[in-house]
């Protein structure tokens, strides 16, 4: 799976519309064998792309979440604690020397692997999606750094675990902060804006395909409009497709024949108090008359 062609196609098959862009940036990354960064908005389908990556190369997903405060041991591993006191206790009893009780509850059935060191051992390499880098603080994206450049984790009571396979790295950005540019340099870098009309309509068609076609088209050019309105978060992809679901289930086919009903079903597509208020009934009267 190497053409730009066949990506797409591919992807297509899974339920994600893939523009030739990203089919590049993903048949350069199974080549190259580096980190593909996306970088963009949160909504526009960032992780879905690490989801169907999966999906089309038939692997495993390990998925690492990040959050402030993220630390090493959280990413990585834990020793079950519960389970090792457990073991002491049973041996509280037994003729074992300390050292041999030592060796044996630092075995690695007492290890809780996390998601890096799940992504490493896999016979087959998995996709590895680090969600939202930019959550993470400085530190733990350069510890990331390293570990992305030997895909090896030393860990003192076993000694160094080196990847069975290397995996296809994903990591997204909502950009909420600036990355290092080491881990810029590392990576592959694309970046994943909000479709256009005709790329929204394809995504609806593959998502909904008992939607009616005109009342996709429809939506699309309002969800369009509703970006451009001054608001404070506009709305994803997956509220596209969310409203759109919504509008079908309730039976509607027009959006100008009922503003106020429509208006109702925008709890689907505007997520804050603000955006509610400034998409009125009147805007919502405007918006549909033009997409009709």
């Amino acid at each position: 799976m190497h053409r730009r062609e066949e990506i797409i196609r591919r992807f297509t098959e899974v339920g994600y519309v893939a523009d030739p862009q990203l089919a590049t940036a993903i048949a350069m990354m199974r080549h190259l064998k580096r980190p593909l960064l996306l970088e963009g908005d949160a909504g526009v389908g960032k992780t879905e792309v690490a989801k169907s990556l999966a999906k089309v190369l038939d692997c495993r997903l390990i998925r690492l979440q990040c959050y402030e405060g993220l630390d090493a041991s959280a990413a990585l591993y834990e020793w079950n604690y519960q389970r090792q006191i457990l073991a002491i206790k049973i041996w509280e009893g037994e003729e074992v020397s300390a050292e041999e009780k030592e060796r044996h509850i630092f075995a690695r059935e007492f290890l809780l692997e996390r998601p890096l060191l799940q992504a490493i051992t896999q016979d087959q390499p998995p996709v590895l999606l680090v969600d939202e880098i930019d959550r993470a603080d400085e530190e733990f994206e350069a510890f990331l750094l390293e570990l992305l450049s030997d895909f090896q984790i030393s860990i003192p009571e076993l000694g160094t675990i080196v990847a069975k396979s290397v995996p296809y790295v994903v990591l997204t950005s909502n950009g909420t902060r600036e990355l290092s540019d080491a881990l810029r340099r590392r990576c592959l870098y694309h970046y994943v804006d909000y479709p256009d009309e005709a790329k929204e309509l394809r995504i609806l068609e593959a998502r909904l395909p008992g939607l009616d076609r005109g009342l996709a088209a429809q939506v699309v050019r309002f969800v369009q409009a509703v970006r451009k309105e001054d608001i404070r978060k506009r709305p994803g992809i997956g509220e596209t497709i969310d409203w759109a679901s919504a509008l079908m289930g309730l039976g509607m086919g027009e959006l100008r024949e009922d503003p106020e009903a429509v208006h109702d079903t925008l709890i689907c597509l505007l997520k804050t108090a603000e955006d509610r208020a400034a998409i009125s009934i009147e805007v919502v009267q405007r918006l549909a008359g033009k997409v009709a």
